[in-house]
């Protein structure tokens, strides 16, 4: 693997969440695969699991990790080609990458989308142009349409509860379910969760979100579309709740209706589905302390898993460079 920038990259999504798991098992495992080796970790924009996660995986592969939050402590970037660099950016990427490139040996990238113009944010031009100069193996840490890392641990999180619990070899039912938030959010998490369960393929996928809240079908094909939240709960396994603003009327917020809010109520048309949250949330907006501090949360173990994905991720990048 020469990247990890989105299900695409991966050959195996059951390998390496099998490999994740296993380092859940035993952290050091391979304690000295990234021995001598250096990890850059760039963020243009703010992280508490995604940047600590990162760090401990790279840590107990023997990696070294440096962490640059590059909105507060760098020059500003100038991403455009051909930019007469007469405003507010310092530096070009085209100077900063290859730079970054002999300092690191992979570089890990968190960017984020303006939710103002959706074919910007949609071409994916700024972790584009880090892999474009660069010259090393680059890992989104999320960008403006995905969150890989995040999504293979939700993978890792659905087969680690499937192991642990579930009785029937029936495939679960997996609900993804919009929920309300005080802003307009990105459709990061929503659409690489989307893509992720149709790439592994070990689950009955319904998406369910008020009329307007489509995603793209680049992510959600194969998926069912409900937009009765309580006909998609019905029997439902897992379901991972999350706000994401208009796809169509990009980056608008079309529906508050706190109705939409998870509860135990709700909770009960499910199959006592395992609750999934990809965090920060906010409790009583996006879901109910009922079901966060309740039994059928997943949302802390979810959130440790982080780490293992990371793992698994750093691992497979380590084993194409030793080659």
């Amino acid at each position: 693997m020469n990247h990890f920038i989105s299900a695409t990259d991966v050959t195996n999504i059951q390998q390496l969440v099998n490999k994740g798991l296993q380092y859940k098992l035993n952290p050091l495992l391979d304690a000295e695969l990234g021995k001598g080796k250096r990890i850059g970790l760039l963020f243009l924009n703010p992280s508490l699991r995604t940047r600590l996660s990162t760090q401990v995986a790279a840590a107990n592969l023997g990696m070294e990790a440096i962490v640059f939050n590059v909105d507060k402590e760098g020059w500003a970037l100038e991403f455009q080609e051909g930019a007469v660099m007469n405003g507010t950016t310092v530096e070009h990427i085209k100077d900063a990458a290859p730079v970054l490139g002999q300092y690191f040996d992979i570089l890990a990238i968190r960017t984020f989308p303006t939710l103002k113009n959706k074919e910007e944010d949609y071409s994916e031009m700024f972790i584009k142009q880090f892999i474009r100069f660069a010259g090393v193996p680059v890992v989104s840490l999320e960008s403006a349409t995905l969150h890989p890392l995040q999504s293979l641990t939700d993978i890792i999180t659905i087969q680690e509860s499937i192991q642990n619990s579930f009785a029937s070899k029936r495939t679960p039912k997996v609900v993804l379910t919009w929920a309300p938030h005080i802003k307009p959010l990105p459709q990061c998490v929503a659409n690489s969760f989307s893509q992720w369960v149709n790439a592994w393929g070990g689950a009955n996928f319904v998406i369910t979100h008020p009329e307007g809240y489509e995603l793209s079908q680049q992510f959600t094909n194969g998926a069912t579309i409900v937009h009765d939240q309580n006909e998609a709960l019905k029997e439902a396994d897992f379901v991972y709740v999350k706000n994401w603003s208009s796809y169509e009327h990009y980056g608008q917020q079309l529906n508050t209706d706190q109705n939409w809010m998870l509860t135990n109520d709700k909770l009960a048309l499910t199959n006592q589905a395992k609750v999934m949250h990809c965090l920060p949330v906010r409790r009583n907006i996006e879901l109910s302390d009922e079901i966060l501090d309740g039994p059928n949360s997943l949302v802390t173990q979810q959130a440790g898993n982080r780490v293992w994905a990371a793992q698994a991720v750093l691992a497979k990048i380590l084993n194409t460079l030793n080659q």
